[in-house]
Formats: structure tokens, sequence, C-alpha cells
């Protein structure tokens, strides 16, 4: 278990953000955005709203993973990102609102690849710095 507790460590520091193990082994990291929400008028900060998640599983003897993805964007955010999780073969799999009469507007996308956890890591790093400058 140490070694996968190193890796995930790697895998939160290359994505900026807070790793852990969950008991079923599945390697989670959490960052959440600071992007000001209203929700029916109220201001809002709940990590429901401003989440990015990261995780990897399955480690096969290649070294592949699992890997899978999933952060709120502002919706002028949404196809940057797109495009850069594309060139860098990630799967974006889902893109869609979890709230309504929210302000702005709220979008979700999740991505997922089988690949070594630390590329995709990098891969969605490179694709968050160039789409949307963090």
């Amino acid at each position: 278990m140490g070694s996968k507790r190193k890796l995930c460590q790697e895998f939160a520091r290359i994505l900026k953000g807070e790793g852990s193990i969950t008991p079923e082994g599945v390697c989670l990291v959490q960052r959440f955005r600071n992007i000001d929400f209203e929700i029916l008028g109220r201001e809002t900060q709940s990590p429901l709203v401003n989440p990015q998640f990261f995780t990897f599983e399955g480690l096969d003897r290649c070294g592949n993973a699992l890997n899978l993805g999933e952060t709120v964007l502002l919706e002028e955010e949404v196809n940057p990102l797109l495009t850069e999780l594309r060139k860098r073969d990630i799967l974006v799999t889902s893109i869609h609102n979890h709230w309504l009469f929210e302000e702005p507007r709220a979008m979700y996308m999740h991505f997922e690849s089988v690949e070594p956890p630390l590329d995709f890591a990098r891969k969605v790093r490179a694709a968050f710095k160039k789409a949307l400058c963090i």
C-alpha cells in the first residue's frame, strides 16, 4: 500500500489538490475552484458547487489505471477545455448542469482514460493550464 500511497500523493501534487486513498483503494484528489456563484439568489461556496475531483484505480501490471475526472466550469470554459482534453486523448463523457437558477451558469464536465495515472494527471494539468489558466 505504501507505493500506491506515494503514487497517489504524486498524482495529487501534479493536480495541485489534496490526495487520499479511500477504503476501497481508490486514489481521490480534491480541489475546489474559487468561483463566486449564487443559487436562488444566495451566495454559495459549497463544495458541491465548486468541485474538481480526480481518481485512479485498478492499477494493472503494465502501470495503467482507470482515471476519472470531474470539474465545474463557467459556460465559456466548456469548449476550450473540451478541445484541450481531446487533443490529449482524454475522453470527455459528459457535460451537464447540476443546479437551477444559478449565476453565473455552472457546467460540469466528466472525463476519463485508461493509462498511467501520472500521465493522465500531467495531461489534465496541461489542458487546464491552457484552457482555464489554472
